[in-house]
């Protein structure tokens, strides 16, 4: 009898893991557009960072949407919009930390359960069902001089984004955020997780420039613009980042 049960529930499972495959491959088809959902948590319960999150409304992520749109028009998607982003309500929760690097891969499926777990019970209602769901950890940056990585997933599309609360730092926030949305639309990173340089060449965004150094812009997923092949810069915004073809590939966009 429970060796029974657990066939079933085996092949339940079986099921499951085809059908998201399926559904994930007919989205990257790109025949509609994606709706994101953000939702602001404020990490350290400062009240510097309350306030901030306070004068946040969606136009503020509209440059995400445009940069999105702008990047796509090359490959022709059919698509005026094929991002949409809309800012959910204040989670008070934080989603589960993903796990410490070396503890084995258990622990991050345990994790990655977990978070969809906090998902599904965490994502206040918006004026259209999210395809994606965005978790923005606000830190206070007095407190915090550096940000923690940030992690995504492309199973569940949901993400888990670190960043400062204080107008200051939006520019580059939208950066991140942007970084690890196409992370749930399978894009990988393109930079070495030891040195945080882009690697050559999918990381950059013109590899074939001449002379190769100081590039001009950061390919998203590689995160930082390489002035050298030792050194890199952070990028100030969405205006110095493109998406470059190995990217557009694994999104869908390239065929």
């Amino acid at each position: 009898m429970w060796r029974k049960l657990r066939i079933v529930i085996l092949l339940l499972i079986l099921a499951t893991v085809v059908q998201q495959l399926w559904l994930d491959k007919v989205d990257l088809d790109w025949k509609r557009n994606f709706y994101v959902a953000v939702y602001p948590v404020n990490v350290d319960g400062s009240a510097k960072v309350s306030a901030y999150l306070r004068t946040l409304n969606t136009e503020d992520f509209e440059p995400v949407a445009e940069y999105f749109a702008e990047e796509a028009a090359p490959y022709k998607l059919g698509l005026r919009r094929p991002i949409e982003l809309q800012l959910g309500a204040l989670v008070d929760e934080l989603p589960p930390a993903p796990p410490a690097n070396g503890e084995g891969i258990l622990s991050t499926i345990i994790w990655s359960l977990k978070f969809r777990i906090f998902a599904w019970t965490n994502s206040p209602e918006v004026s259209v069902k999210p395809d994606i769901r965005m978790y923005l950890l606000y830190h206070d940056p007095a407190a915090q001089a550096e940000l923690s990585h940030s992690t995504a997933l492309s199973k569940g599309r949901i993400g888990r984004v670190n960043l400062f609360g204080d107008s200051e730092y939006h520019q580059q926030n939208m950066v991140i955020l942007a970084h690890e949305l196409l992370h749930t639309l399978n894009a990988t990173d393109k930079y070495d997780l030891s040195t945080t340089l882009p690697v050559y060449p999918d990381g950059y965004a013109e590899p074939g420039k001449m002379p190769l150094y100081p590039q001009d812009f950061a390919e998203l997923m590689g995160g930082r613009i390489p002035q050298t092949e030792t050194s890199a810069e952070i990028p100030k915004s969405l205006k110095h980042t493109l998406i470059g073809d190995i990217t557009a590939r694994e999104i869908g966009w390239l065929r």
